[in-house]
């Protein structure tokens, strides 16, 4: 032999012997183990690689090893995909060694195993393996077949030995059958069927179980949706079943014709439904059963039956003595369908046909409920009215029935609530009222109070809502919405004491422990959503005080405090004030040292900072309220740590109360209000400057801009109240150097803005910013004109000309600022001061300066376009005249006239 095939056969004997050694200790835990292994040997041999191992020995293995395998106990060692694998090593040394030259029995052997390890191997889920021994199987039972007919030595006997043949062959065929269903595989499966149901006239004892076979396939294909294949095997069973009823009884029949109607049901096809009609009649018919019924009564559903048919089948069903559920099932399903008139005639008879029934009262509360459902509500009272008198004098419903009658009538008034129907859902309540009894104790009932109560307090019916909340009170003093109810009331009445009182108590039932697991606190937002409820009912009434405890309560709950502000409406901002300097004042009184009471104060200081904050961001459309709620959320946080966060709140809130403060300035009518005002704002700049620069420790700020827009502020404020700090005050702004032109272009405009009046220092601003634009790489020609013009326009007097219009920086603008797009009435504008100035040096003897101011001016003539030809001549002769005096060094101021 090779050498691989020595090795082979070695391997195979020892992990034979090994597996036979552990079935002699079935305690063992390798034996799964050594079977994968023997599994995947085998798999890898065959019998010329085995051909020095005795037939004996390997033969007396397999069968020990198959015996084995299908003993009971075997399954407590090893799962069914092993023992399959065991079987398959059995089955495999069998044939391979016992030959194409085997005996009857030997063959019969075969058929056996290579059947049972295949079916193994289906159930498993492995069907293309089972495939190779049914195939095996099948040419076994063939080669059975020819030994036999070879042997048979007359006919009686030839007879007897094709249908034991026979036999093998079904069996065979309806494993096959399964393979193939695995395998999704209905043409080969339905062959096979066939097969085997041709054979069932010489089989008769087959019949139940190819009944059964077929009608797994059913259920099988049906749960798969193949419900063309799935009535093809329900047909097949129930034509199977009827060739032996009996062994087979009707009860079986009829389940099976009941699929068939529901798989054709479901293939929700118009042509599909008369065939579940008949299916369903047929299944009746075998053996009739409520569930053949209802499905009877789906199928007219779905396939659009008239009234009058329903009305029949209904009536079917009360001739067939079925019971109250049923029949109140068939009502439900009708009403569920649209089919109110059946519905509502089928209900009346089922109460008439049941009137002396112990469960009518479930007949008539869902006789109500569907009324109620269809909006028959006058039909509805009228039941209930019945339900009321029979239980008042006698006909009392259940627990259960009274519990469904409750919940019916509160979904009704539920609904009257949300559309705003308040009469009408108190209507519904008091019916639900009036089932309980005086002495009656349920937390149910003080539910049923407190919406009572609600509906009477929107009806505007407080004394009677009072009423209904004592009651509640009575049954159930420690409910939260209790306590709620007994609040709003004591608001309505004014009572004050009152609604401390039920607020205080709302606040206490909300931290009891022992409540969390309460059903009403399954919304864990509820405890903060009342507290803020609480809050803006008081505060819509007018109950300051009792408003400001309630939002103290509330900062205690809510981790979120944008919840209190979608409470409470923005009309009642004044109040929102005062309930917030109340909780400011609140502050400001001594608290306790201990650590925690510390913790509950800054927690609850960040809360109503954050409260006035989003206050004022909400309130931007009026901007005095808006610094109101600045400069509390100011205050507030100072009872805060004071951390980069805050100082940084800080200084915004400084900084938003200024500005309000500057603007109203602008805006004041008088003085003294105008004077008010600015102060005012100057004491925020100055607070937010100590703010800035502690702030400034904490972080680089540098591009924060706030800085440069509070220059801005102080240098409005500082020059519109003519402070005498204002020019030492600019020394240190001009020696910054992260400004930029518009800064000193608003400083400049500010300069000059009533009731300021500072044009030296708005020229010297202007200055600053023509430098500024100089070093940019792109110039803006248009703010850089407008620079120039404004400082032109402030050059008043000679002092103020020869100190800040001189000609070198009139020259610049000639070199780079007339660029395209340049306006030309500028030009003009530059072109006329220069000459005037030039003029007005010369009447002050001043000849070289009188010179080159106008020399500048003909030099902005040449940059005129349309306008230049207007101007020329004129200027020309003047210029020439100009010269020529001044050669002469005599002339008289007279003899010149200033350009128009």
């Amino acid at each position: 032999l090779e050498n691989s095939d020595i090795i082979s056969c070695l391997s195979f004997i020892v992990i034979s012997e090994i597996v036979e050694n552990l079935i002699g200790n079935d305690n063992s835990p390798s034996i799964p183990e050594a079977i994968d292994t023997l599994f995947m040997d085998i798999a890898n041999m065959n019998r010329e690689s085995m051909a020095e191992i005795q037939d004996a020995q390997v033969e007396e293995m397999a069968v020990n090893l198959w015996n084995w395998a299908v003993t009971k106990r075997v399954g407590l060692l090893i799962n069914e995909e092993q023992k399959t694998k065991l079987c398959h090593v059995a089955c495999k040394l069998v044939c391979m060694y016992e030959g194409s030259v085997a005996s009857e029995e030997a063959i019969r052997r075969q058929i056996l195993m290579n059947m049972k390890t295949g079916k193994g191997w289906v159930n498993v889920g492995n069907a293309l393996i089972a495939d190779e021994f049914f195939q095996a199987a099948m040419a076994s039972v063939e080669q059975l077949y020819v030994i036999l007919m070879q042997k048979s030595s007359s006919e009686a006997h030839l007879t007897m030995q094709k249908i034991a043949i026979e036999k093998d062959l079904f069996k065979v065929l309806s494993y096959q059958a399964e393979s193939a269903i695995a395998q999704g595989d209905f043409q080969r499966a339905s062959t096979c069927v066939l097969r085997c149901k041709d054979m069932l006239m010489r089989l008769p004892k087959m019949t139940r179980y190819l009944h059964i076979l077929c009608y797994n396939f059913g259920v099988e294909t049906h749960k798969q949706n193949k419900y063309e294949e799935s009535s093809f095997w329900l047909s097949q069973s129930y034509d199977i079943g009827k060739m032996d009823k009996n062994s087979l009884g009707p009860e079986m029949l009829a389940k099976v014709l009941r699929l068939l109607a529901t798989t054709y049901l479901d293939c929700d096809d118009k042509e599909y439904y008369d065939k579940a009609l008949c299916a369903i009649n047929l299944a009746n018919k075998e053996h009739l059963n409520p569930a053949g019924l209802f499905l009877k009564m789906k199928i007219l559903l779905k396939g659009e039956t008239a009234n009058e048919e329903l009305l029949e089948a209904v009536m079917e069903i009360l001739h067939f003595d079925m019971s109250l559920d049923f029949c109140l099932n068939i009502a439900t399903l009708l009403m569920d369908h649209e089919r109110e008139s059946v519905g509502f005639y089928f209900l009346k008879i089922i109460c008439e046909h049941f009137k002396s029934s112990e469960n009518i009262g479930k007949a008539l509360v869902l006789y109500i409920d569907m009324l109620l459902q269809k909006k028959e509500e006058p039909l509805a009272k009228e039941k209930i009215e019945e339900i009321i008198l029979g239980h008042q004098t006698g006909k009392q419903l259940t627990t259960e029935l009274v519990d469904w009658l409750h919940s019916i009538l509160w979904k009704k008034a539920a609904i009257s609530f949300e559309v705003q129907n308040y009469a009408d859902a108190l209507h519904w309540y008091c019916y639900s009222l009036r089932f309980y009894s005086s002495d009656h104790t349920d937390l149910n009932l003080a539910k049923l109070q407190r919406n009572m109560a609600s509906c009477y307090l929107h009806l505007k019916q407080v004394d009677k809502a009072k009423e209904a909340v004592t009651e509640a009170e009575r049954h159930d003093p420690t409910n939260i919405f209790t306590q709620f109810y007994i609040f709003r009331i004591a608001i309505l009445e004014e009572n004050s004491d009152r609604a401390l009182q039920a607020i205080t108590t709302l606040k206490n039932l909300l931290t009891d422990k022992e409540l969390e697991d309460n059903d009403l606190l399954t919304d864990r937002s509820s405890p903060t959503v009342l507290l803020s409820l609480a809050a803006q009912f008081a505060l819509e009434n007018g109950q300051q005080i009792v408003a400001g405890k309630a939002l103290e309560y509330l900062a205690q709950h809510s981790e979120d405090p944008q919840e209190v502000l979608t409470a409470l409406k923005k009309k009642e901002m004044d109040r929102l004030l005062t309930c917030l300097n109340i909780a400011l004042q609140k502050f400001g009184q001594p608290f306790d040292e201990e650590t925690s009471t510390l913790d509950s104060r800054t927690d609850e200081a960040h809360w109503f900072r954050k409260i006035a904050w989003n206050l004022a961001v909400q309130s931007d459309d009026d901007p005095v309220t808006m610094r109101e709620f600045f400069i509390l959320s100011y205050k507030l946080s100072q009872f805060c740590p004071s951390d980069q966060v805050i100082l940084i709140a800080q200084k915004t809130c400084l900084l938003m109360a200024a500005a309000v403060d500057l603007e109203q300035g602008r805006k004041a009518s008088t003085t003294f209000e105008q004077v008010m005002l600015l102060n005012r704002a100057l004491e925020q700049i100055h607070k937010y400057n100590d703010i800035w620069n502690l702030l400034k420790q904490t972080g680089d700020f540098s591009n924060d801009p706030c800085e440069t827009l509070l220059l801005l502020y102080e240098f409005e404020v500082k020059a519109k109240m003519n402070d005498p700090s204002l020019d030492s005050f600019l020394e240190s702004v001009w020696e910054l150097p992260h400004l930029e032109s518009k800064t000193f272009e608003t400083i400049a405009s500010l300069a000059m803005e009533m009731p300021a009046y500072y044009p030296s220092i708005a020229v010297k601003a202007l200055k600053r910013a023509l430098v500024l634009h100089k070093k940019q790489e792109s110039i803006d020609v248009l703010k850089y004109s407008t620079c120039c013009l404004i400082i032109m326009g402030h050059s008043t007097d000679i002092d103020s000309a020869t100190m800040s219009c001189n000609s070198n920086n009139c020259k610049t603008c000639t070199v780079f600022g007339f660029q395209e797009g340049y306006p030309e009435t500028e030009i003009l504008w530059l072109m006329i001061k220069s000459w005037n100035t030039g003029i007005f040096m010369y009447s002050r003897s001043k000849y070289v300066s009188a010179e080159k101011w106008c020399e500048l001016a003909l030099r902005f003539l040449d940059h005129l376009g349309s306008l230049k030809r207007s101007y020329e001549t004129q200027m020309n002769v003047l210029y020439g005249k100009l010269v020529e005096a001044l050669d002469k060094k005599k002339g008289s101021e007279n003899d010149w006239s200033k350009a128009d």
